[in-house]
Formats: C-alpha cells, structure tokens, sequence
C-alpha cells in the first residue's frame, strides 16, 4: 500500500496497532487521501474540522499529517476508554460525548456498523 510507511510511522509514535489504522483507513475513505464526506470530514482518516483545529493539522488532504494527527486523536480515544477497542472506534465515529452518555456503542445503525466494519478488516490485515 502507497500509505504503509507512513502507517507504520504513526503505529510506532503513538502505539497504536499498525493493521487497526490500516482497517480504520480502509474503512474511512479506502485509502483516498482526497476523500470529504457529507459531514464535512476529511482526508484518509476522515477528520472532521474540528479534530483537524485540535489536532493542529494545516492540510488535512496531506496523507502524512492526516495520518499522524489521526492516529494521535484514535490513540487518545483508546486511552480515554481503558483500551476498550469498539468503544474507543465508536467515539471516532459518532464523538466521545456520545459513547459515554450511553455507556457503550451508541444504538445509531452507522455507527454499529463502521465498528464491525474496523474490527473485520483489522482481523483480516491483522493476518496478513
């Protein structure tokens, strides 16, 4: 893959599995460093703007500072739920606040769905 040695960057700074950012990559945008959603986020790891203001990212289409401030954010979604991985991707995709009001992936067909989606291809590029 073009983004591999990047992912594999961003794996080693911020200690975060190198197949889960491959399957969160997959997932978001199929590796297209040029992809907006409705919603409005953007580039590979799909951010939303006001993760790339947090994040301190000038170009979120940029692949490597997209992906080096994407896996920063995941990383502190993981520490933030205990390592609990479908928690930690449920508050990437629906927002944090969301996950903890309920106390667990968020009843929202979306979001239910991008998580096994994530988990799928992380066991499957986990593999390979």
């Amino acid at each position: 893959n073009l983004y591999d040695h990047v992912i594999s960057e961003a794996s080693r700074t911020h200690d975060v599995p190198f197949s889960l950012l491959k399957a969160l990559i997959k997932t978001e945008s199929d590796f297209n460093p040029w992809a907006v959603s409705s919603a409005g986020a953007r580039g590979l790891m799909q951010l939303m703007p006001e993760n790339i203001k947090t994040l301190n990212i000038k170009n979120p289409f940029d692949p490597r500072e997209n992906i080096m401030g994407g896996t920063r954010f995941l990383k502190q979604l993981i520490d933030r739920f205990n390592g609990k991985l479908p928690l930690a991707l449920a508050a990437y995709n629906a927002g944090p606040g969301v996950v903890e009001k309920y106390q667990r992936i968020p009843p929202f067909k979306e979001t239910e769905n991008f998580v096994k989606e994530v988990m799928r291809y992380y066991s499957v590029f986990d593999k390979s």
